[in-house]
C-alpha cells in the first residue's frame, strides 16, 4: 500500500489530494515540525534528506513533488489527470507546469518567507540594517518576480480553464500550493481574477475536501 510520509503544514496535502483524485486506497503517517519549523529527524530514516513529500509504495520510495506526482499518475492514473498523447500542446503544458510549480514559481514564494521571517529574528541591536538589506531584496528582486510569475499564471488561465487545457489535470494539483502560497503573501492582486477563480475551484472539489480532512488543516509557512 502507498503510505504518504505527510509533515504537517507541507506540500504533502497535494500529494493526499492528488491521491483521493486517482481514488487509491492510501495511508498517511504523520510528522509534526520541530519548534524551529524544520521537519523531524525521523524523516530521514525515509529519505535521507528528511524532506517532505516523500511516499513509499511497497519497497518503492518516491521523494520530490513533481516526481511523486508523475510515479502516481504513470502508475496508478490509467490515461486519468494526464492529456493524453495526442494532444501534444496540452500534453507539453502539462509536462510544463509540473516542473515550473518547484522550478519557478516556489523559489520566490520561498525566499519572500525567509527575507520577512528573519529580520525579527536578529539581534536588536541590528535589527534595523537586516531589515533595510532584506527589503532591498525583497522589493528590488522577490516581490517584481513574485507579481512576474503571477501575470504570466494569470494570462494562461486566460486561454484555458486548467493550467493544461480545458481538463483538470494533475498539473493543477501541483500548481495549487504556489498559487495559494502566492494569494497568501499577497502576491495576486484585483487584477489575477483568474487565479483567484482557479482558487475557487480547486478547493470545491470533493477530493480536495477530502484530503483535508485526512491530512488535517495546513498553514503556508
Amino acid at each position: 500500500m502507498i503510505v504518504v510520509h505527510h509533515l504537517s503544514s507541507s506540500r504533502s496535502h497535494r500529494i493526499i489530494w492528488l491521491l483521493e483524485e486517482l481514488g487509491v486506497e492510501y495511508e498517511v503517517k504523520r510528522y509534526e515540525r520541530m519548534s524551529n519549523m524544520l521537519a523531524p529527524p525521523e524523516l530521514k530514516q525515509i529519505h535521507p534528506l528528511g524532506k517532505s513529500p516523500v511516499v513509499t509504495d511497497g519497497d518503492v520510495t518516491v521523494a520530490e513533488s513533481g516526481a511523486i506526482v508523475d510515479y502516481l499518475v504513470s502508475t496508478y492514473g490509467s490515461g486519468r489527470l494526464i492529456p493524453p498523447p495526442s494532444a501534444k500542446q496540452d500534453r507539453l503544458k502539462y509536462t510544463y507546469w509540473l516542473h515550473f510549480s518547484e522550478g519557478s514559481a516556489m523559489p520566490p514564494v520561498l525566499m519572500y518567507l525567509v527575507l520577512t521571517k528573519v529580520p525579527d529574528r536578529a539581534p536588536f541591536f541590528i535589527r534595523p540594517v537586516v531589515r533595510y538589506i532584506f527589503g532591498t531584496l525583497l522589493t528590488g528582486f522577490v516581490e517584481p518576480n513574485l507579481a512576474r510569475n503571477a501575470d504570466y499564471m494569470e494570462s494562461e488561465l486566460r486561454k484555458t480553464k486548467w493550467f493544461a487545457g480545458d481538463d483538470f489535470t494533475a498539473a493543477d494539483v501541483i500548481m495549487s500550493f504556489p498559487v495559494e502560497a502566492m494569494a497568501e503573501r499577497g502576491g495576486m492582486g484585483a487584477k489575477h481574477p483568474k487565479l483567484a477563480g482557479y482558487l475557487e475551484r480547486i478547493h470545491a472539489r470533493p477530493a480536495w475536501k477530502r484530503a483535508l480532512e485526512t491530512g488535517g488543516e495546513y498553514h503556508l509557512l
